[in-house]
């Protein structure tokens, strides 16, 4: 199923130490949300600084795709995992998932997902795109409890949509 992209900023991009932190990792815990029943899965990204966003590869029948199909407003999830607290690094993020539309968007998907991932090459990959409209990094190696956060310039009022709909 495709999903028409929101009319945002694609050159938004979220700061340098975010996409530090990004980059230095490759699975991601994705939230999705339909007729009020939430779903979590793991799954393996690859990001495109250029786009700023996330591709990601799944099947259409899965639970996931299936919710995003119908609610393409999700959640994700990028930690370190580690036992010292002074380590402790995660990235939470909110974001707009759908399949690339135009070439351009595509072909790029395509070359980011299988540079991070060659053996993929190898299977029928479905590529989908999570565009980030807000970001909060936690990061205790500048201090306990650091927090930094980043929200998306966009054409369309996310905070809008989001009060509206849980009216």
């Amino acid at each position: 199923m495709r999903v028409n992209p929101p009319a945002t900023d694609m050159n938004s991009n979220m700061p340098p130490t975010f996409i530090d932190f990004v980059k230095a990792h490759h699975v991601m815990t994705l939230a999705t949300c339909f007729n009020d029943e939430p779903y979590c899965c793991s799954l393996f990204y690859a990001y495109m600084e250029q786009e700023g966003c996330f591709v990601f590869s799944s099947e259409s029948s899965t639970k996931h795709v299936r919710d995003f199909s119908h609610n393409i407003y999700v959640s994700a999830n990028i930690v370190l995992e580690t036992e010292a607290v002074g380590k402790i690094q995660g990235l939470q993020l909110q974001g707009l998932v759908y399949q690339p539309q135009d070439d351009r968007l595509a072909k790029a998907a395509r070359r980011a997902y299988l540079r991070r991932f060659p053996y993929a090459a190898l299977l029928s990959t479905n590529l989908w795109v999570l565009e980030p409209t807000w970001a909060k990094l936690t990061d205790n190696r500048f201090g306990f409890g650091k927090k930094l956060t980043w929200k998306k310039d966009t054409l369309i009022d996310i905070d809008f949509l989001s009060e509206k709909k849980a009216r």
